[in-house]
């Protein structure tokens, strides 16, 4: 393979013997072509690698794009990370082997290489269906580092200590989040365009899962508070049903900041209660009254499994005596 300097760039050319026939300006592209005519020449290939990098770069550019805004920033910094060990130095990709995975979950130690060994499992997966590899994959079958879950029940007498010295758009945001049982980052996304037919209609950010949930009991007494305060607020008013003493939209920083003070106002811990767990205290009390497969619909989830992370040791599942 030849690469040759044109005024637009290199471009890449396959010389034959007694031609050269041209692969392209992508350098991982012109190697899966190369490969493809060289038919197996292994004496040559070894000499021509894809690396990690360039075939992580291209899944950057062709797929991460495609996925929820909040996965596309975890992707970016879960390859920060993978960079600093299969790129310092470039590691060919075909030379990446079970046992350098499991070097890599050990040099990171964190849980969060967990989602890093995911991430690069998935590209290699790609790289695989795109050509640039043949080699199985090498992440199956090692041990990640897991984390033990969050185990917190969020009690009611817990959700109103905080509560009562929250602000208003943090008690909003608590009400919300826990009477539609979605994620902090949907709670705040809610808009009052999303109230239609009687239900707020909620497009999950992280999956995509569309979910409406119906507005009456306290869900219709809290949308309606809302609505009161927002028209009472003078100037421009964001659509956002969580905003501000101004009428704007809260923003997830402020969040944070709110319900912190509201927390350690009220004395609490940062263990003992996050925002998140509102979501976990929704799938709780609604699998205890109405039962999984409820609580399954309410969260969206696409099997029961994983509704069951969110409910099981919270609270004790709620029995009948023998007699």
């Amino acid at each position: 393979m030849k690469a040759r300097a044109r005024p637009s760039g290199i471009y890449y050319y396959y010389f034959n013997g007694s031609k050269e026939l041209p692969l392209g300006k992508d350098y991982v592209d012109a190697v899966r072509k190369w490969a493809e005519l060289e038919a197996g020449n292994t004496s040559v290939a070894k000499t021509i690698a894809i690396t990690f990098r360039q075939v992580a770069e291209k899944y950057t550019a062709k797929v991460i794009p495609t996925k929820a805004p909040r996965t596309q920033k975890d992707n970016l910094g879960e390859l920060a990370n993978l960079y600093k060990f299969f790129d310092d130095p470039p590691a060919p990709l075909d030379s990446i082997e079970p046992h350098h995975i499991a070097q890599y979950r050990d040099w990171r130690k964190v849980t969060r290489s967990t989602q890093e060994i995911a991430l690069l499992s998935h590209i290699w997966n790609w790289a695989r269906e795109q050509g640039y590899t043949k080699q199985p994959n090498p992440c199956v079958g090692v041990k990640r580092n897991r984390a033990k879950g969050r185990n917190v029940y969020v009690d009611d007498a817990l959700f109103q200590r905080v509560y009562d010295q929250a602000d208003q758009p943090t008690r909003d945001a608590m009400d919300l989040a826990f009477l539609a049982a979605q994620r902090p980052g949907d709670s705040l996304r809610f808009k009052e365009t999303d109230i239609r037919d009687g239900a707020l209609w909620v497009r999950q950010g992280k999956t995509g899962t569309p979910v409406r949930v119906e507005i009456v009991g306290q869900l219709a007494q809290v949308i309606e508070r809302i609505k009161a305060r927002k028209a009472a607020t003078p100037g421009i008013r964001s659509l956002a049903l969580v905003v501000n003493e101004k009428g704007q939209a809260l923003t997830a920083s402020a969040l944070d900041g709110r319900f912190g003070k509201a927390r350690e106002k009220a004395g609490i811990g940062t263990m003992e209660f996050q925002f998140r767990d509102l979501r976990a205290k929704a799938a709780t009390e609604t699998e205890d009254t109405a039962g999984m497969e409820q609580a399954q619909a309410l969260l969206g989830h696409a099997d029961a499994k994983m509704t069951s992370h969110y409910v099981r040791h919270r609270m004790g599942k709620l029995v009948k005596p023998t007699r």
